[in-house]
């Protein structure tokens, strides 16, 4: 299957200003209307996977901003319904699409860059405690599974295994790596370990990390006996103090062909990873034959 790129990178190439904590959940807020169109465009661009708007949406973020517990709750919700809505819209074609709610770290909503270095001096149960609430709407708003991705460490994967498990919801644990550890420095055999006999992730691999880190990563991954996701970034690199990405990208669609063949069966991009490229990958793929719509 097909998944989408970079929501954010879209809303940006849109004019829509990120450069907030919130990042693209502040749309959930301000402009509602542009999170569903860069859905549309993502399914019209041919992918099978939209992932909602909610990767920085938190109850400390949305506080930041003003808002109460119930007015941060009643906000995660309509993330979903954007999708769901794009999908919809699309229901005439004959094809099948799903819709990923998605859970970033608790290192998205300080917005400080720690997603991609994890060790946030928080035990596995204050990690859990904290994604609890986020994952508890999610899991009743319609998605039809959980994104849990951009996850730096095996402390965080064990926390949001856990309350997986505990909701019961079908979900995919993707984590950020760095060659062929988290970005914590973990082995990531032991990383993909921690969600090997959970019956509620039902894929797992990585994401936002540099294409030239997904082959070996992949090939880890389908040890778990899973189905293996992989959506990397461009290959640019992100400077968290600047808020801006440097270097060239590295992202090319005919790449995919090759993470197809190593295990990989959901595959899109994340940061800087827009239509056009989803498109061309798409095309990539079925053109060749391996992945097909559900």
């Amino acid at each position: 299957m097909i998944s989408d790129g970079g929501l954010a990178t879209e809303l940006e190439a849109r004019g829509h200003d990120l450069s907030g904590a919130l990042w693209s959940a502040r749309l959930l807020v301000d402009e509602p209307a542009a999170i569903e169109a860069v859905h549309a465009a993502y399914f019209r661009a041919g992918a099978d996977i939209a992932t909602t708007a909610t990767y920085q949406a938190s109850l400390d973020g949305f506080a930041a901003r003003g808002l109460t517990r119930t007015e941060s709750v009643r906000l995660w919700q309509p993330g979903v319904a954007l999708a769901r809505a794009a999908r919809d819209a699309r229901a005439g074609d004959g094809r099948r699409r799903w819709v990923a709610a998605s859970v970033g770290p608790y290192g998205a909503a300080r917005a400080d860059g720690s997603e991609y270095r994890g060790r946030y001096g928080r035990t596995v149960a204050e990690l859990r405690a904290w994604h609890r609430p986020r994952m508890e709407v999610l899991a009743e708003a319609g998605a039809d599974l959980l994104a849990v991705e951009t996850v730096p460490d095996i402390d965080e994967a064990e926390a949001l295994v856990d309350l997986v498990d505990e909701l019961g919801v079908p979900a995919w644990l993707s984590y950020t790596i760095d060659g062929d550890r988290t970005r914590a420095g973990q082995p990531l055999a032991d990383a993909f370990a921690v969600a090997a006999d959970s019956a509620s992730i039902v894929a797992i691999g990585v994401n936002c990390c540099a294409p030239a880190d997904v082959p070996v990563a992949v090939e880890l991954a389908a040890r778990t006996g899973k189905p293996v996701v992989a959506y990397p970034n461009s290959g640019e690199g992100w400077d968290a103090a600047r808020r801006r990405w440097t270097g060239p990208p590295q992202f090319t669609p005919g790449q995919a062909r090759d993470w197809y063949a190593r295990g990989a069966r959901i595959i899109g991009g994340c940061c800087r990873v827009g239509p056009a490229h989803i498109a061309h990958l798409a095309r990539e793929l079925r053109l060749s034959g391996p992945v097909t719509p559900g």
